[in-house]
Order: C-alpha cells, then sequence, then structure tokens
C-alpha cells in the first residue's frame, strides 16, 4: 500500500522530546557513539515506503537529520516495490531502509535481501514482532477497528452487533488490498476462524451482502467527508488519522470487542545499503523512546507502547490498551498461505450475493 496519509495537519505544533543523541550521550554507549561517528561520516541515509505523511517519518526523519547532519531522502513504494528494488539494484543498491508489511520481512529473508541490526531495545519488541537474527523487526501494529458515524444509532461494538443493525459496512479490493483482507481475518477470528479457517469470515460478509448492506466502496477521508461511510474496519492508524482529519466528532473509532487481529510493518535494512551505518542509526532511532513516541503522533500504536511514557498529547491519539484484549497477532507464515485465496472467496460467496 503507498503511503498517502495526510498527517501534516494534524501533527502541526506537536512539541518533540529529547533526541536519542542526548540519550545515548548520557549513556556513554561506545558502539553507539561509533556508529553514530560513522553514519555523519556516510552524510546521507536512502529510504524507501517511509515518506513524511505515513505515521508521522517527518518527525523522526527531521531529528535524524538535524542532530547528526545528516541528509536524508524517500522514494515512496509498495512493500513489494521496495523488495524489487532491492533485488534488481543488487549490489549497486541505491536504498538504506524501508518499511513493508509484515508478511514481507520473512520474504526479504528468503530472497537474501537484508542485512541485520539489532538496537538497543531490542528486548522489548515482542518475539512475533521481529526475526530473530535482527533481519527485520516491527516498530509499530496495525489491529483492525471499527469507524462508525457517529449519528449512527445502536451503532457496533463487535462483528456479531453488524448482523444486528440496519446500516451499511463498507469493503474494497478483497483479495489485493492488505486491510481488506485483514478485516476478513479479523472477523473469522471474531467467530472461531483463523488464519487457516477464512470461511466464518467470508460468511459473515456474504450474510450482510445478502441483505444488502455491503457496499463495494472505499472508506478514504474523502467518502467519511461526503457521509458515504456507515461502517468499514480499518488499520486502527489509518482509522484515528482519518477520524482527526474529516474531524467535527463525525467519527468514532474502536477495536471490536469479540475479535481483531494485529499486523503492522516492519523495518529492513537493505544488505546492499549503500549508506549502512546511517540505516542503522535510523532503525536505533525509531526504536527509541522519541521514534516510538514520534510513531504514536502519527496514530500508529508503537511496538514498545508498554515500556514507555507518552505525553498526554499523544496518549489522546492511540486507543486505551483494554481495547486490544481480544486482538490476535497475526500468524505471519499461515497468512502468507491463506491470504492469496481470499480473491477468489471473496468473488464465490460474496460477490455473488451483491
Amino acid at each position: 500500500m503507498l503511503r498517502t496519509l495526510l498527517l501534516a495537519t494534524a501533527l502541526a505544533g506537536l512539541a518533540s522530546s529529547p533526541l536519542l543523541a542526548q540519550a545515548v550521550s548520557d549513556a556513554g554507549d561506545p558502539q553507539i557513539a561509533a556508529l553514530i561517528e560513522q553514519a555523519k561520516a556516510e552524510g546521507s541515509v536512502a529510504s524507501v515506503g517511509m515518506p513524511d505523511s505515513w505515521a508521522n517519518w517527518k518527525d523522526s526523519w527531521d531529528q535524524i537529520t538535524r542532530t547528526y547532519g545528516i541528509e536524508h531522502f524517500d522514494t515512496d513504494m509498495s512493500s513489494a516495490q521496495e523488495l524489487a528494488k532491492f533485488e534488481n539494484e543488487g549490489v549497486n543498491g541505491t536504498a538504506d531502509i524501508g518499511d513493508v508489511g509484515l508478511e514481507f520481512g520473512p520474504i526479504a529473508v528468503e530472497r537474501d535481501l537484508l542485512q541485520p541490526y539489532k538496537p538497543t531495545t531490542w528486548d522489548q519488541i515482542p518475539e512475533w514482532a521481529k526475526d530473530k537474527d535482527g533481519m527485520w523487526a516491527m516498530p509499530y501494529t496495525g489491529t483492525m477497528a471499527f469507524i462508525i458515524r457517529a449519528d449512527i444509532a445502536d451503532a457496533p461494538t463487535s462483528w456479531a452487533d453488524l448482523m444486528e443493525g440496519d446500516y451499511t459496512f463498507s469493503m474494497s479490493a478483497v483479495g489485493s488490498g492488505a486491510q481488506s483482507n485483514a478485516a476478513i481475518l479479523a472477523a473469522a477470528i471474531s467467530r472461531g476462524g483463523s488464519e487457516t479457517d477464512l470461511m466464518p469470515g467470508i460468511e459473515l460478509f456474504a450474510e450482510l451482502a445478502a441483505g444488502g448492506r455491503l457496499r463495494a466502496n472505499e472508506a478514504n477521508p474523502a467518502a467519511l467527508e461526503r457521509g458515504e461511510i456507515d461502517v468499514a474496519a480499518l488499520w486502527d492508524f489509518n482509522a484515528l488519522n482519518y477520524a482527526a482529519t474529516v474531524g467535527g466528532g463525525k467519527y468514532t473509532v474502536l477495536i471490536p470487542s469479540d475479535g481483531s487481529v494485529t499486523s503492522g510493518y516492519a523495518s529492513v535494512i537493505n544488505k546492499n545499503a549503500p549508506h549502512p551505518a546511517a540505516a542503522k542509526l535510523a532503525r536505533e532511532y525509531i526504536f527509541s523512546d522519541q521514534g516510538q513516541i514520534n510513531l504514536a503522533n502519527g496514530y500508529a500504536r508503537p511496538i514498545r507502547i508498554d515500556h514507555i511514557t507518552l505525553p498526554a498529547e499523544t496518549k489522546s491519539r492511540v486507543l486505551p490498551a483494554e481495547q486490544y484484549a481480544k486482538a490476535k497477532p497475526i500468524d505471519t507464515a499461515a497468512w502468507q498461505k491463506a491470504a492469496p485465496t481470499l480473491g477468489r472467496l471473496w468473488q464465490e460467496n460474496v460477490l455473488s450475493e451483491m
């Protein structure tokens, strides 16, 4: 998915906390000090799929460039395009670091496209959210959430509630979009399904379609602003950002109480990075307290959220922890095998009812 979120207005005026450079200096870590000097000597870092407007990468890049005097350039592209770039350029690589959908991390390892780096906060990253050798690690998560028009009576708080209403549910690009695919999985989990048993989720949407309550449209800010969306399932960081962008309390966001799925995006460093030290320093910063706060300021739930203290204004940008009680971390290996079947299942069982 291309990084197209518009956060500039929402992020204006947020204050920066102390930078990693200061914390490192206080800690006196000689390995990090050496990494900083190597990165400064390289002088620049080139990222892919990490633009200013996605998950508030802007603040981290601004702080890294201002603190270390390292220039930064980004080329926006999808996860698949990032890996293709790493692979096609080979030893003549022009990209240093990228941000890819979680399922693409293991694929990149299989293709031998990455080099390892474990930040100093490594032990605070859950095992399911990192490669054991440090080839990739997830800085932030995405959990399937409902975005709901605030004036809907008896608004749903669970997947089961959806079956009782008379409002419509919006879905798009099932079979080709990671977000819609994950919505199917989340619905399946709420009904006792899993990555290897997606039919409970498919059947839920088939019931909605048969009742004339399923719409094949995308829940983006423009559609929300026009009031075209009653209820939709989005990654929590997208839903929170969109609701804030539309403003006026027109939409609410919550995690369905009877089941959801948590995935996210993985930090990857090109095996043939032209600026490997700068790439590693960038990862170190991203997983630092301030880097994690920056992500939360962009509505993305930081992976180390249980180990950091979020400023009050930042805390208001993420949902309360108790809402995630029934959210299940995605089984990446099983999902890689199951996700490609969704397009066919959707067409055969859901589109046929619309």
